[in-house]
């Protein structure tokens, strides 16, 4: 097979300019976002201002358009979308960062007209929005000092009554890149914006407070002043504070009993984490998802000289969550050659658990694939089929080693799929069936004299008797 011409610059010079300018007229003759590209770059010949005429045509429809845009037309409207930012970016930043700027703040602003006459559910025109913020951020450090010094001022004009999380994400972009007395002058700014929308007595008035108040953290954060940062964090609903977060600021400072107080307030998160082995084994959401806030108050502990403690508060988690992060955390304070006792008292947990799923992902996670298919032989007929988002994943990695634990967890997707007659899912009944027939051989040699076992031969007449009318399955199986 012949290979494929390397694109590269000096291959397409080497093609000649006539060559070239053929090409690129004819895919713009083809791509109207090309085209966009095409004119931007021929008007750049002529300055600056030609190249924002272009963009600021294109914005002023944007800003003005109200209908309504159907989804076969919603590709062509983000690729459009996706051409105008790439050409404030490059072709105008290259010549005039601040015109380029500007214009990518005005472009941002449009986010909430544009999002009203477009559905987004796949999230491709936030994406564009997305890369915008992005290169707003990236033309930042190319602003000359008073440019650079009115930045704040530009983004709160633009963007400052706005309530989608975009001022903030502005903002973090660009802070990085500006002096410390523009940063203090912001944060001065907000502050007193922030002070005005909260002594308004309307209901709705503190609309854009919160954002006002995360930006002063980010520029707290740029300044290294974590008291400002933390008495930000108080003012909060207790509800929407990150404790976590400045709980390990503050023990990365040294004050690890700031760090202890902030880490043990009480919160009651509305905003909960429910993983697929909890939901498998029944249990409820978790607010604090991979023990984030274990690990971090163990560290504080130890830094208090409460080891003891820190430990005790490890191996709890541990046992209430089956937690490998959390294990590994407790070996790793471990003192030497201890390590081996402490993971023969966590396996042994994890075996005599009732929550199977976890237990299950945990021995994976480790890995220690061999006792996770000891634990699928052991519980074999516990196994629920429709756990398909976690079991298909455990009897693919198994498989090579331990046909049979695979072969149970096989015949239980299979099992559930055909007797609730999903149709949909035939297809992923067929290729578990066909697994089974590869591993029949090796799983009849381990299962030996297990009780109640069917060879792969009784198993699947048993299929074929009790299901043999689900014609879309077996059409399915036999076309493989």
């Amino acid at each position: 097979m012949a290979r494929k011409p390397a694109l590269s610059i000096e291959a397409l010079t080497a093609l000649g300019a006539a060559k070239l300018a053929r090409l690129v007229l004819d895919e713009a003759e083809r791509s109207a976002p090309f085209r966009k590209l095409v004119s931007a770059a021929l008007a750049g010949r002529k300055g600056p201002d030609a190249i924002a005429g272009i963009i600021d045509r294109r914005l002023s429809a944007l800003e003005k358009a109200r209908g309504f845009i159907d989804w076969e037309k919603a590709r062509a409207f983000r690729d459009d979308l996706a051409a105008t930012v790439t050409v404030m970016s490059n072709e105008l930043g290259e010549v005039s960062p601040v015109m380029a700027f500007d214009r990518l703040l005005r472009f941002i602003a449009t986010h909430e007209s544009v999002f009203e006459r477009i559905d987004d559910s796949s999230g491709r025109v936030q994406d564009v929005y997305d890369q915008a913020i992005t290169a707003a951020g990236a033309v930042t450090p190319r602003l000359a000092q008073p440019d650079a010094a009115q930045l704040p001022a530009r983004v709160m004009a633009a963007l400052g009554n706005t309530s989608h999380g975009y001022l903030v994400e502005v903002a973090r972009a660009v802070a990085d890149h500006l002096p410390q007395e523009t940063l203090r002058a912001w944060d001065a700014d907000l502050g007193a914006r922030q002070s005005a929308q909260e002594a308004k007595a309307h209901r709705n008035h503190g609309s854009n407070v919160s954002q006002y108040r995360e930006i002063r953290q980010i520029i707290a954060e740029k300044l290294s002043d974590l008291d400002g940062l933390i008495a930000l964090e108080a003012k909060k609903h207790p509800n929407l504070q990150d404790t976590i977060g400045v709980a390990a600021r503050l023990l990365e400072a040294g004050r690890a009993q700031e760090a202890l107080d902030w880490i043990r307030r009480p919160t009651s998160r509305r905003i909960a984490y429910l993983s697929a082995e909890n939901l498998a084994d029944g249990m409820g959401p978790d607010n604090d998802p991979f023990w984030r806030r274990t690990s971090v108050e163990a560290k504080i502990l130890e830094a208090l000289g409460k080891k003891v403690d820190a430990q005790a508060l490890r191996w709890s988690a541990f046992e209430t969550s089956l937690d490998a992060g959390i294990l590994r955390e407790y070996i790793a304070a471990l003192p030497d050659f201890e390590d081996f006792a402490t993971l023969d008292r966590a396996f042994a947990h994890a075996f005599s658990s009732r929550h199977i799923y976890n237990a299950l992902a945990f021995l994976v996670e480790w890995p220690r694939l061999d006792l996770a298919a000891r634990l699928v032989i052991a519980r074999r007929s516990e196994w629920e089929g429709r756990q398909y988002d976690m079991l298909p994943k455990v009897a693919d990695a198994v498989a090579a080693h331990h046909p049979l634990a695979a072969t149970i967890l096989y015949r239980a997707l299979l099992d559930d799929i055909l007797a609730r007659a999903r149709s949909k899912a035939y297809p992923h009944a067929a290729r578990y069936l066909a697994k089974l027939e590869q591993l029949a051989a090796g799983a009849a040699a381990e299962a030996g004299t297990l009780k109640a076992w069917a060879h792969h031969e009784d198993y699947r007449a048993g299929l074929e008797k009790a299901h043999g009318r689900k014609s879309g399955f077996w059409s399915l199986v036999k076309s493989r």
